[in-house]
């Protein structure tokens, strides 16, 4: 029997019809499923009284399915990193990117997750080292001052060699799943799934000369708060994760083949790019 793995986002009403179809789903299918992250008494609802509810994604699993947007899909990714367990993502969010099939075609969506009738596509990720701990990102490590406080001044070394310093709101180092985020915010450029190697944008720069730069997977990125009193916030896919004080440096490295996102076949890159951001600009 296979064991599946269902992820929701922090608003579970929005995803109760959606738990119970995935319920019926395993059901016809033969599977077994949990589900995490739900409010107390989601157990005693109508339509899930087969569902097995934990606290936390379990790791012993063939599959897992994430009901939300890219967070919840990021989340998953994030903790099956270094495993052969795909997400597979429907979408429940405002963009949902990195998700296979959206809302609507949840039906088919479910049936073909629980068929493993999909591709895979191998993402990188990138290894933060912030003090003594380390993070892995899927989509990006953020750099960003804090609201009401002096401009950030950071400095930026690649493969050993300081690039540049830069009074800014913030730096972003992101992955080719990434580019599409936050450093797409940023101007920066969009990386294709497939390309190896991370970009580093800049939020808001007080300068002419700071420009994106794609970074070759080998190297090294040392970012340092060169300023004198203000510590610059961290965070790890959007998730604040540590502080940059003054003086200190943080070191983000490329991960290749960190974790598997499930995909229709046929489905591309670029399609996605104009799915999902194309049709904004009419």
């Amino acid at each position: 029997m296979r064991s599946v793995a269902v992820l929701t986002h922090s608003r579970p009403s929005n995803t109760d019809e959606a738990i119970a179809a995935a319920a019926r789903a395993a059901e016809s299918a033969g599977c077994s499923l949990v589900v995490v992250e739900r409010e107390p008494g989601a157990e005693d609802r109508e339509g899930m009284e087969g569902v097995r509810f934990a606290p936390e994604l379990p790791s012993d699993v063939d599959l897992c399915i994430a009901l939300g947007g890219d967070g919840t899909i990021l989340r998953a990714l994030r903790h099956y990193t270094g495993t052969s367990v795909p997400v597979f993502g429907i979408n429940y969010g405002t963009v949902g990117f990195l998700a296979a099939v959206e809302a609507d075609d949840l039906a088919t969506g479910l049936a073909r997750a629980l068929a493993g009738d999909f591709e895979t596509v191998s993402l990188p990720g990138l290894e933060a080292k912030i003090g003594d701990e380390r993070f892995i990102a899927v989509n990006d490590v953020s750099f960003i001052r804090r609201p009401h406080q002096r401009v950030a001044e950071l400095s930026y070394s690649v493969g050993g060699r300081e690039v540049g310093r830069v009074r800014c709101d913030g730096l972003v180092a992101a992955t080719p799943a990434g580019s599409t985020g936050y450093n797409l915010a940023n101007n920066g450029p969009i990386l294709a799934w497939g390309v190896e190697g991370y970009v580093v944008s800049f939020i808001a720069p007080h300068t002419l000369t700071a420009r994106a730069l794609v970074v070759a997977p080998d190297d090294l990125l040392h970012v340092t708060n060169v300023g004198i009193r203000d510590p610059v916030d961290v965070g790890i896919d959007g998730v604040e994760s540590g502080v940059l004080e003054p003086g200190d440096e943080v070191v983000v490295g490329f991960r290749d083949n960190l974790a598997l996102l499930a995909q229709l076949e046929g489905e591309t890159f670029y399609r996605r790019i104009r799915e999902k951001f194309g049709r904004l600009a009419h």
